[in-house]
């Protein structure tokens, strides 16, 4: 999808709840240089008019109009915008139920709000970018596209879930010394989920390393809501902020596209940027193990919906 980096952006954000509110907070101060203002919507009224006061109030000194001005909107305006992002989820599984991958659990009730906006969103003759934030990240990208009937691109749907996975191994890259070469060798595929891919690094590929980093960054979710907590910070600034911002200034990050000839395709993520002519994918040397792996998560998401 074309893109123009010539003018601040418009962004608007669907659904204030843990995800959401820790969203805007990250735009609205980090995102100063290319976002114009941003929109927010909930269905619960007094929560947006208690962001749009809180939010608002958080200034520079000397400064005040140097952060994103936030408004609350009206479901009639989410479509009036260059970025929409998509938070709403139907329900988180509780802290005490315990399934096997909570990303996925989510599926069945996302999947129908999704769809619901997505047509809205064709109805409205979209021609910005659709993000979706929630998960299953990459299905529900998939959802989105095949419910909008062909009026919105693929290309115009994007998926923000990797960026915490890679943020999730650098963490442990960190402080296990063997995981080391994937602070500055490592890379980050797939889905945000079960068949994600991790290569401690694309230059000298350990497969037994990759998959055990692989499968420490999967449990990271798991080993937070074990201490009490839903892990929602790291994935609404890693995935969402922090990648969204390089996503508008054309910058390297993480996320999911659609790859594929028809629509039994998919959305997959890895590292890409986007363009005046549209999404660039990394092009990197990938050694068979490696390509194997991929594969094999590319064909589980074709098949998935």
């Amino acid at each position: 999808m074309p893109f123009s980096f010539q003018h601040k952006k418009r962004v608007n954000l669907l659904a204030l709840g843990d995800v959401g509110s820790t969203l805007l907070t990250g735009l609205k101060l980090m995102g100063a240089d290319v976002i114009e203002c941003i929109g927010i919507y909930d269905m619960n009224t007094d929560l947006c008019r208690r962001y749009e006061m809180e939010i608002n109030q958080i200034t520079f000194p000397l400064d005040p109009r140097k952060l994103p001005e936030v408004r609350s909107i009206t479901a009639e305006e989410l479509f009036h915008c260059d970025l929409f992002i998509f938070c709403a989820a139907k329900a988180v599984p509780p802290l005490n139920e315990k399934v096997q991958d909570v990303r996925m659990a989510q599926f069945a009730g996302n999947k129908k709000i999704v769809e619901q906006y997505a047509r809205m969103a064709a109805d409205k003759n979209f021609k910005g970018l659709f993000a979706v934030l929630s998960d299953p990240v990459d299905p529900l990208c998939k959802a989105a596209w095949l419910a909008a009937g062909g009026r919105l691109c693929a290309e115009q749907i994007q998926g923000f879930g990797l960026g915490v996975m890679n943020s999730r191994a650098i963490y442990y890259a960190k402080r296990e010394e063997r995981f080391r070469r994937y602070l500055s060798e490592g890379r980050a595929f797939g889905p945000h989920g079960q068949d994600l891919v991790l290569a401690d690094s694309v230059q000298d590929y350990d497969d037994e390393l990759s998959r055990e980093l692989t499968r420490l960054t999967i449990d990271a979710n798991t080993e937070v809501r074990e201490l009490g907590f839903k892990p929602y910070i790291a994935p609404a600034l890693s995935s969402g902020a922090i990648s969204l911002l390089l996503t508008l200034r054309g910058e390297w990050h993480y996320s999911s596209n659609f790859m594929g000839r028809s629509k039994e395709g998919a959305f997959i993520g890895a590292l890409n940027r986007m363009t005046e002519r549209g999404t660039q994918w990394e092009d990197t040397f990938l050694p068979e193990p490696l390509f194997l792996r991929i594969k094999n998560a590319y064909d589980n998401l074709k098949t998935f919906i």
